[in-house]
Parts: structure tokens; C-alpha cells; sequence
């Protein structure tokens, strides 16, 4: 399904991410991003950059279990942030999620996000 791939060549991935991953055959997932909305109630959850990277992970987790599979089947990721200062931590929190073989990643600081959230992840994922 996917494999990971690395080279010397360039520099190395300094958090929880790969460098590439190959993906092959199955079916392709694409998550649309997450904000921290609670399903429940549909409000910003309340908290530091910690709970909210935590509530869109878990957000994530739900679309991925909708589709049929897993964190280990994400191939690549994109994190938004407001404030590119909460790297670190989201960085932490999002490699909670990955400690094996974590997906090739882009992370970038954008002007705002949706409902004033300080965080905002998409994912692809590929499914044997």
C-alpha cells in the first residue's frame, strides 16, 4: 500500500513526517481539512493549540474510520496554522498519531482560519 521513502541526498525530516511515500494500488481518500469542531456541538473546542491539534486529530480519525481506514493509511498531510510560533506543539500532538512510519507533510502559516482556529489539517490517504 505505501512505502516510505527516503534519501541522504536531501535534508532529513526534522519532526513527524517522511521525506516521500510511494503509494500503491487501493482506493484514494481525500480528508477534507479539519478545524477543532466539536461534532457534538459544532463549536470551537475550548483550549491551547495542545486540545485543539488533539480534537482535529480525532476529527481526521472519524472521516478516516468513515472511510474504512486508519492513521496508517495516510500518505500525505498539510497543517495550517495561524500562528507558525505553535509548530512545536502541534508538531507533538500531531506526531502522537504517526509514531511508526508518518506521512510525507507540508506545513504552513496562513492569514487566518475558519472560525478563528489556530489549526487546520488535511489528509490523503491510500487503502488496499
Amino acid at each position: 500500500m505505501k512505502r516510505i521513502l527516503s534519501t541522504p541526498a536531501a535534508p532529513q525530516a526534522i519532526g513527524p513526517y517522511s521525506q516521500a511515500v510511494e503509494a500503491r494500488g487501493g482506493r484514494t481518500l481525500f480528508l477534507s481539512g479539519q478545524i477543532p469542531l466539536d461534532p457534538a456541538t459544532g463549536e470551537l473546542v475550548a483550549g491551547d493549540i495542545d486540545a485543539q491539534t488533539t480534537r482535529v486529530m480525532e476529527n481526521l480519525r472519524a472521516v478516516l474510520t468513515a472511510g474504512g481506514a486508519g492513521f496508517e493509511h495516510v500518505v500525505r498531510t498539510t497543517i495550517f496554522l495561524a500562528d507558525l510560533g505553535d509548530f512545536a506543539r502541534v508538531n507533538a500532538a500531531y506526531g502522537r498519531y504517526f509514531p511508526g512510519e508518518p506521512p510525507a507533510r507540508a506545513t504552513v502559516q496562513v492569514a487566518a482560519l475558519p472560525r478563528g482556529a489556530r489549526v487546520e489539517i488535511d489528509a490523503i490517504a491510500v487503502v488496499e
